[in-house]
């Protein structure tokens, strides 16, 4: 009798041990973690042992923040199909919430092997501002992870983030509003943000009635590096088509500064207790050479019987934004990143992003280079308009070949690769993977770069 119970009483306990994984019928889970972000968890009855860590774009203070553990619907069903274990938080707060993103998004990590067992094969991936806290759990935390793979990622870290912001503000501000006394930077709160963002959004309206104020706005589109068809819904432009692509970046400047440059950026500066970035010492002429919309600013310059060079000289006269040295530090060490790869990483990236321009590819491609990551780290282009525009089967493919180069040690990124992949995951929409290289990034700033 003895023998039997304690055969019992080991059987229930074996039982009661025994990971969710062993049950049933998959497992759809949703809570809380100790900071307050929610998280989601989809593990299937036949988890094939891989888990699949997603991070979220960003999301502005005040919208709802739900815990996210895919990029999308189609993507989702396809894998929990295939036996992956897909997992996301929300982070604690909205906002530039780089702080509480890393981990909170390594406590659902934890909590998932708490609740299912160890994975085989742990894989990060994420969107937009979550490309970037990808990439930084990459670097970090490096021991947690097997492979990256960063979509549309905010990769040129937060410094360089927000200098590029800053520049086509300024630009519009000397050109267009030169006496208006709109402040760009070092706020006292949102009500003077979206105050400023409205003012200056008011003289680029006006200015896009006239052909010298269309220069103007496709100069400061320029130093941003905003393509001239970076949206579905637009007329797409011809090679020289200079009053079509402007039209198209006016509609992203507008978004730009409503948004990102001026009431995003009030709540990143709370958080790092200052401005964090400046413009003291740029060449602005020497920027507009680089960007490959150079010739479009100079071909409606002259169309607007305008001088360009006069314009960039009023640039270099203007009185300069100064950044605050204890906000640059936090910026520097909660939001810059090394480039320093232990797995490997993905990058993938529309060519027409406006919201991120695929030049922040080259920024940190810089970076990797610099630290040595170079074996471990490839890029892919998606020929496409838009931030994130992937169609499930071109980011399937996107994770497939990252798997791939896992299984065998070797990567194959070739847009024929991708696109046959892509073909094999979607039926229904063409691949759009292109041979690419995007120009180098305006004003890079990284930790593999002393002298950033």
């Amino acid at each position: 009798m003895r023998i039997r119970l304690a055969l019992l009483t080991a059987c229930l306990s074996l039982a009661t041990a025994l990971p969710a994984r062993a049950a049933a019928t998959d497992t759809h889970l949703e809570g809380r973690l100790a900071s307050g972000a929610a998280y989601v968890m989809d593990v299937p009855a036949s988890w094939n042992g891989t888990v699949l860590l997603y991070s979220h774009g960003y999301t502005p203070a005040g919208a709802p923040n739900p815990a996210q553990n895919t990029p999308g619907a189609a993507a989702r069903d396809k894998l929990l199909a295939e036996g992956y274990a897909l997992i996301g938080s929300s982070y604690a707060t909205n906002g530039w919430a780089v702080t509480e993103a890393v981990p909170d998004q390594l406590a659902t990590l934890d909590l998932f092997t708490e609740r299912f067992g160890a994975a085989r094969r742990t894989l990060a991936w994420g969107t937009s501002y979550g490309g970037f806290v990808t990439t930084m759990l990459a670097e970090r935390h490096t021991g947690r992870f097997d492979g990256s793979l960063s979509m549309c990622g905010l990769v040129q870290g937060g410094v360089a983030n927000w200098n590029s912001t800053l520049d086509p503000v300024f630009a519009l501000r000397t050109l267009l509003a030169p006496d208006s006394g709109i402040r760009l930077a070092g706020f006292a709160g949102q009500t003077e943000a979206v105050a400023a963002g409205k003012a200056l959004t008011t003289k680029v309206d006006a200015a896009q009635r006239t052909p010298e104020g269309r220069a103007r706005i496709a100069l400061a589109a320029a130093l941003h590096n905003i393509p001239g068809y970076n949206d579905s819904s637009q007329t797409v432009p011809g090679p020289t088509d200079w009053q079509t692509q402007q039209v198209n970046q006016y509609t992203a400047v507008r978004g730009l500064i409503q948004m990102p440059a001026f009431s995003w950026r009030q709540e990143a500066e709370s958080r790092a207790g200052g401005n964090p970035s400046w413009n003291t010492g740029v060449d602005y002429t020497a920027m507009l050479a680089r960007s490959p919309l150079y010739k479009e600013v100079k071909e409606l310059y002259k169309e607007a019987g305008l001088s360009l060079r006069t314009d960039l000289s009023a640039l270099d006269r203007a009185p300069r934004v100064s950044a605050d040295q204890p906000a640059v530090r936090w910026m520097r060490n909660t939001s810059v990143l090394s480039g320093r790869l232990t797995d490997p990483q993905l990058n993938i990236h529309t060519t027409g992003d406006a919201l991120i321009p695929v030049q922040a590819e080259s920024a940190y491609r810089r970076a990797a280079t610099a630290a040595g990551s170079g074996p471990l780290f490839r890029q892919a282009y998606v020929d496409a308009p838009g931030h994130c525009t992937f169609t499930p089967g071109e980011t399937l493919a996107a994770l497939r070949t990252l798997e791939h180069r896992l299984d065998t040690g070797r990567w194959d990124t070739s847009p024929a690769a991708l696109n046959s992949r892509a073909a094999a995951e979607d039926s229904t929409a063409e691949p759009r993977y292109v041979p690419y290289r995007p120009a180098a990034y305006p004003r890079p700033y990284d930790l593999a770069h002393p002298g950033d």
